[in-house]
């Protein structure tokens, strides 16, 4: 533990009594700036996406009916995490939007299947998890739609797609 910190953390819940309506504009910035400083010197990951990623592998790593995963090694493309049996996974979270982010395809062939399952993790507004959604391959392709800025595939976060997934967590 380092020097200055409380010996108990305070729960999500007790961080999100703080009265942030209180703060200037001014005051909610600088504490903002201040939050990620501190984020940053302790190499926490506070972009939407990372944080998908480490709360559904926790979770599966944490739900006896799931596989274990370990995080993919860094730069392994539209592959996120990896089971012990050697499956790979594609973590997409959305947290307000209403797609998910984007797998490329392989340059040298187009139709190359990139990963085994799909997971979509639903975040609320407070980053907590929702839901996660898996897809097979088969599925993805059926429900995949084109990004012509992005030159890439996307998931649309809709009832068709969520209709079709196994759903892992419940609301």
């Amino acid at each position: 533990m380092r020097e200055g910190r409380n010996e108990v953390d305070p729960t999500p819940a007790q961080t999100a009594d703080v009265p942030l309506a209180v703060l200037s504009d001014d005051q909610l910035i600088h504490l903002r700036a201040a939050v990620e400083t501190e984020m940053k010197l302790r190499g926490l990951q506070y972009d939407v996406g990372r944080f998908g990623e480490q709360l559904a592998i926790s979770f599966f790593n944490g739900t006896p009916a799931c596989p274990n995963l370990l995080l993919a090694p860094t730069g392994t493309k539209n592959v996120d995490a990896l089971s012990r049996d050697g499956e790979r996974y594609s973590i997409k979270t959305i947290c307000r939007g209403k797609k998910t982010g984007t797998v490329y395809p392989d340059t040298n062939n187009p139709d190359k299947q990139l990963f085994e399952h799909l997971l979509i993790v639903k975040l609320t507004v407070k980053w907590e998890l929702e839901e996660i959604f898996q897809i097979d391959w088969q599925q993805f392709v059926s429900v995949r739609s084109w990004d012509k800025r992005m030159n890439a595939w996307y998931v649309p976060y809709s009832s068709r797609v969520t209709s079709i997934a196994k759903k892992i967590v419940a609301a």
